[in-house]
């Protein structure tokens, strides 16, 4: 099994066919609906996360501010939405098992599902290379 290695950092995953935030959020636009979660990265420098603050359906986000947070045993973390939109669904799992963000950031870990109010914040997100360049820098950082 061969594995490209640029999708791999420091054993973070980044996929392809999705945007990625510079605040380590993931957006999959399919249709009418946008999911939206944080990258494994992010979760790998949070630690296991304890507990999740995540909004109701019907409320309106706006791309760039806060929508949630993600407790960690290392800490708290305000989650931005990268894009803006209507919420129409929240992923309910998280409540019971938070460490889902932690095992499966991009498929059971995602946290909301947004209708976008500008299709066009998502030509401004960066695509898979942009981001593990992104990452490998801030880990060089470290």
């Amino acid at each position: 099994m061969e594995i490209e290695l640029s999708n791999l950092l420091e054993n973070s995953v980044v996929l392809d066919g999705l945007k990625y935030a510079t605040s380590h959020e993931w957006v999959k636009h399919e249709g009418p609906v946008a999911t939206i979660g944080i990258t494994d990265h992010a979760q790998d420098h949070l630690g296991e996360v304890v507990f999740v603050d995540l909004p109701e359906t019907g409320v309106s986000v706006s791309g760039g501010s806060s929508f949630g947070a993600v407790e960690s045993v290392k800490a708290s973390s305000d989650i931005n939405s990268p894009i803006s939109g209507e919420i129409v669904e929240v992923n309910s799992s998280l409540k019971g098992k938070p460490g889902l963000i932690n095992t499966s950031p991009y498929e059971e870990g995602w946290m909301i599902k947004v209708k976008p109010s500008n299709p066009s914040e998502l030509e401004s997100l960066l695509g898979p290379k942009e981001y593990t360049k992104l990452c490998d820098e801030e880990n060089a950082a470290h």
